[in-house]
């Protein structure tokens, strides 16, 4: 190992404090393994820990505190102070101050990464509502980073480690997918998957499959276009390249029938036809990758989860997987980066 190593810093922000955010965080934390392959930083408040450590009975959860201008303790979890003020913890209940620190962690640690103070960036889930401001004017996370990191598009990607779905639409209202399915975005969201296929997860020559728009992939043009028009010529464009495409396929048999296993990731064309299979298979393990950003950025695939929030009902599986996904992502760009530096 290089004199050089150090562990990869991974920045963590809170979530809604309402929610089960802080719940999985301290949760996947907890185990004190973890420090040997990464270290934390938590964008948050020692408060908001200390509330739900008291109040889940989760005792071994111990952190350090990070003040301006320390380095970061590589043998502790460290925790960064985002606000100052007293903010009402209310587990379920969904508040305007809840949102507003939500978006001061976010922010707190986009500007660490933008700095290269940490390495990757895991976002515990917002409630896209009550975060809504004059700073976040955002539909999620994944437009808030593809903009304030200056990427020129970015794709959603949904990991396990069984399946990979993209989707080449994401937080739009249904009734205006159609028209953004475009050969253009088609292949841009393609390009980038490929990409980040090779790049992030080392795969040399992924095999990918597009789903159609329509039922049935249009039915040869007897339920829609878009199929035959759109998404089939930029498949053909692709595999003219050499690349591995294949498709479009109808959605609705695609998974039921296990097909999506002999393939390295799937595009589908809109958020609830790619999500609703990828939670269905995977919804304890998944995590939501933004690909096609300078860097890097996970999520557990879950959101606030208010139902069960403060109940020590919530489950850090996707949490954890999202942390260890950042962190493979991670050290892959490393060795690239080291392979053609060499």
């Amino acid at each position: 190992m290089s004199k050089e190593y150090r562990k990869p810093i991974i920045g963590i922000t809170i979530g809604d404090i309402n929610g089960i955010g802080p719940e999985v965080i301290i949760k996947a934390l907890e185990n004190p393994n973890i420090n040997n392959h990464i270290t934390p930083v938590i964008y948050g408040s020692t408060k908001t820990l200390s509330y739900y450590k008291k109040a889940l009975e989760l005792e071994s959860f111990n952190y350090s505190q990070v003040r301006e201008q320390e380095s970061f303790n590589q043998k502790k979890i460290n925790v960064i102070n985002c606000w100052e003020e007293t903010i009402e913890i209310t587990p379920g209940i969904s508040t305007k101050e809840a949102g507003n620190a939500a978006f001061k962690s976010i922010e707190a640690a986009t500007k660490d990464l933008k700095d290269g103070k940490i390495d990757a960036v895991v976002t515990a889930p917002i409630n896209k509502h009550n975060i809504q401001s004059e700073e976040f004017k955002f539909a999620g996370h994944t437009e808030y980073f593809t903009e304030v990191l200056e990427a020129k598009d970015s794709l959603m990607l949904l990991c396990s480690e069984d399946i990979r779905v993209a989707v080449v639409t994401g937080h739009i209202p249904i009734k205006d997918v159609s028209a953004a399915i475009t050969k253009e975005r088609v292949e841009n969201k393609l390009k980038i998957l490929i990409t980040t296929l090779k790049k992030d997860f080392g795969i040399t020559k992924p095999k990918v499959a597009i789903l159609g728009l329509n039922p049935h992939a249009g039915e040869e043009g007897l339920l829609g276009d878009e199929d035959k028009d759109i998404i089939l010529p930029v498949i053909e464009k692709f595999r003219d390249k050499g690349d591995l495409c294949f498709g479009p396929f109808p959605a609705d048999g695609f998974f039921g029938t296990g097909t999506y296993q002999k393939y390295d990731a799937v595009l589908a064309m809109y958020h609830d036809q790619g999500l609703i299979p990828f939670k269905t298979i995977a919804f304890e393990s998944g995590v939501n990758f933004t690909a096609g950003l300078s860097a890097v950025r996970t999520s557990p695939d879950h959101g606030t989860a208010y139902d069960i929030a403060g109940q020590n009902k919530a489950s850090e599986q996707s949490m954890r997987q999202a942390i260890y996904t950042a962190l493979d992502i991670v050290k892959n760009r490393n060795e690239i980066a080291e392979y053609t530096r060499d």
